[in-house]
């Protein structure tokens, strides 16, 4: 499994990373340990999940797929909704006790997502604060945070990390070939992460297989692009072993594409690209968990 350096932070993660979200969609159980079992059988050491993905569910099954020595051969991640630093700590104890595991490798902020975030979290008394403590207890390695809706609020939450003095370890965002021609992360984030050294982790590189749906590209060619970015990561969702082997094929057969490579393929989504229309997360509020769930941000429960 080809790996990466995860910014400045000195980890190595593989270049391949099992999202979260569809840990908690299979009917059994068991299906879900299998799935994370086999991803990290076969070389994939960075696991994302989420404190509000399925109800809890799925850190549920990551944490129990995690047992019997697994904890130890994989770069855990999760995100917290809450903007305080009571609902951020509370949520924190939770994602701990649900994964089974006395740290996390990462925690970001989740759904950076509204203009007036940046200032929510950086506020006396804001969620930075309760992972800054963390952070020094030992609950968690390293900092960052997530969003999809506008490369500009990500761009707003870095500048409010300078202006207070803090610099996030890693920060997680859409990269795609329809993200480079609308409201792009690639052509405005991406640069600024690389230049001050954060670890890049690249979502939604099929966009739950919305993009397909566009019929301009195959989902190899979909994660063949994603990977060819300078991300750390390319984190993609695997409701299947099938799926994951898939994913998994990709990766191992992977070759850096050439500037002809990387135009054909834009070109071939350039059309479709326009408007979001195969981004609905950048639009459309359907997939604001927050939004749709404004409790999360303040610590009510899952």
């Amino acid at each position: 499994m080809p790996t990466r350096m995860l910014g400045r932070t000195g980890v190595v993660v593989s270049r391949l990373g099992l999202g979260g979200y569809h840990i908690g969609l299979q009917r059994d159980e068991a299906e879900s340990v299998r799935i994370v079992r086999t991803a990290v059988d076969r070389g994939v050491t960075f696991l994302d999940n989420c404190w509000d993905y399925n109800e809890g569910k799925s850190e549920e099954r990551m944490g129990k797929a995690l047992e019997d020595g697994y904890r130890d051969k994989v770069f855990l991640m999760t995100k917290l909704d809450g903007r305080t630093r009571d609902a951020a700590r509370a949520q924190l104890e939770q994602s701990l006790r649900r994964l089974r595991t006395d740290h996390i490798d990462l925690v970001q902020i989740h759904e950076v997502i509204r203009p007036g975030d940046p200032a929510d979290c950086f506020a006396k008394g804001g969620c930075v604060e309760a992972l800054v403590d963390a952070k020094k207890a030992g609950l968690i390695r390293f900092i960052g945070f997530t969003g999809h809706k506008h490369p500009d609020i990500h761009l707003a939450m870095l500048r409010a990390a300078d202006d207070h003095g803090f610099a996030f370890d890693a920060v997680q965002m859409p990269l795609n070939v329809m993200d480079a021609h609308f409201r792009s992360f690639e052509k405005s984030v991406l640069p600024v992460l690389l230049q001050k050294g954060i670890g890049i982790l690249g979502m939604k590189p099929i966009g739950s297989g919305k993009i397909l749906e566009s019929k301009t590209v195959s989902a190899t060619e979909c994660l063949t692009y994603a990977m060819n970015l300078p991300s750390s990561v390319v984190i993609t969702g695997c409701d299947s072993v099938g799926v994951l082997e898939q994913a998994i094929d990709v990766a191992l057969r992977f070759r850096p594409m050439d500037d002809a490579a990387v135009a054909l393929l834009l070109d071939k989504t350039r059309d479709a690209a326009k408007d979001g229309a195969f981004e609905k997360f950048k639009t459309a509020k359907e997939h604001d968990g927050t939004d749709a769930h404004p409790q999360w941000l303040t610590g009510a429960k899952v």
